[in-house]
C-alpha cells in the first residue's frame, strides 16, 4: 500500500522497491499541452534560476535543472515533450521520465539523449538532484483519497527548495484539465484549464478534478462553491458571447476576482482559458 511511504527513510537510502502502484498507464500525444503550456510559461523561472540548498548544493541535476515526469505510462510520448517544451525555456534542462513498470521504462530507453533520461521508480523519485519541477498526471486519480497527503508530502520532501510538484487530471485528449500545485510546504493553488468549445459550463472539468478534491465537489464544501461561483458568471457574461469565448472566459475570471475569490494570474493567462485560485478556497 502507498501508506508504507510514510514509514520509509529515503535520506538513509532504506527504500527497497518503488513507492506505489501499478497505474493502467494510458496516454496520448499532446494531452498534456495545457500544463506544459503553463510549465514553460508563469512558472519558467524556475527553470532559469539556480537556488542553493541546505547541504550547499544547487537545485539543478548534474547538467541542468531537473525536471521529474512522474508516471509517464505506457509510452513515453508526455515525458519527450515536455523536455522538447521546456527546453525552448533552457536549453540545458534534463527531464526524467520515472515509471514503476519495468517493461515501460526498457521501452522507453532508446530514446535518452543528453537532456532525456528514463528511471524505474515511484513517488520516492529515485534521481540523483532536486527537481525544480515534478508533474504527476492522471497519476493520483487511480489511488485512493486517502492516500494523497501521504504521496504529496513524499514527493515534496524532494523538492528543490524553489520546486512544485503538480498533480493533475485531463481528458482523454487534453481538452478539460486541471491540477493542484503544490511547494515543499504543501498545496498553494488549483489551477483549471478548458480548451473554449469543450464545455458547457466551465464545472463540466468537475469530472476531472484532481484526487483531493472530486470527491468533494458537493453542497457544503468550497470546490463545489467556487464552481458554482464560476458557472454563474459564465453565464452572467453570455451577452460576450457575441464577441467569441475568449473575452467571456476573461469577464468571467474578473467577476470571480471583484467578489473576491483569491484568483491568480491575469488576462495573459485567462486568455487561454485557464483560471488559478489560491487552494485555500477550495481545499477540502
Amino acid at each position: 500500500m502507498v501508506q508504507r511511504a510514510e514509514r520509509i527513510s529515503h535520506r538513509t537510502g532504506g527504500v527497497a522497491k518503488p513507492v506505489g502502484n501499478i497505474t493502467r498507464g494510458t496516454t496520448n500525444a499532446n494531452r498534456l499541452r495545457r500544463v506544459d503550456r503553463w510549465l514553460a510559461g508563469p512558472q519558467a523561472w524556475r527553470l532559469r534560476t539556480a537556488v542553493m540548498d541546505d547541504d550547499g548544493g544547487t537545485m539543478f541535476g548534474a547538467h541542468g535543472p531537473l525536471v521529474v515526469d512522474l508516471g509517464y505510462g505506457a509510452t513515453p510520448i508526455t515525458a519527450v515533450e515536455l523536455q522538447h517544451r521546456l527546453a525552448a525555456v533552457n536549453p540545458d534542462v534534463h527531464v526524467a521520465g520515472i515509471e514503476i513498470e519495468p517493461e515501460r521504462v526498457s521501452a522507453a530507453k532508446p530514446l535518452e539523449h543528453a537532456g532525456l533520461s528514463f528511471h524505474l521508480g515511484g513517488f520516492e523519485i529515485p534521481v540523483a538532484g532536486k527537481p525544480v519541477m515534478v508533474r504527476a498526471f492522471n497519476v493520483l486519480r487511480q489511488y485512493a483519497e486517502a492516500d494523497v497527503p501521504a504521496i504529496w508530502a513524499l514527493v515534496c520532501s524532494r523538492l528543490a527548495p524553489e520546486g512544485i510538484f503538480v498533480d493533475g487530471t485531463c481528458d482523454e485528449i487534453g481538452r478539460r484539465s486541471s491540477w493542484v500545485t503544490l511547494e515543499p510546504t504543501g498545496p498553494v493553488s488549483l489551477t483549471l484549464s478548458l480548451r473554449f468549445g469543450a464545455f458547457m459550463l466551465p464545472s463540466d472539468v468537475a469530472e476531472r478534478l484532481p484526487k483531493a478534491l472530486i470527491h468533494h465537489n458537493v453542497p457544503g464544501q468550497k470546490i463545489h462553491a467556487f464552481l458554482q461561483a464560476l458557472d454563474n458568471a459564465w453565464l452572467q457574461a453570455a451577452p460576450l458571447g457575441a464577441f467569441g469565448a475568449r473575452q467571456r472566459w476573461v469577464a468571467s475570471c474578473q467577476a470571480l476576482r471583484a467578489a473576491r475569490w483569491p484568483i491568480r494570474d491575469g488576462p495573459a493567462r485567462w486568455r487561454l482559458g485557464e483560471l488559478t485560485v489560491d487552494w485555500a478556497a477550495v481545499s477540502p
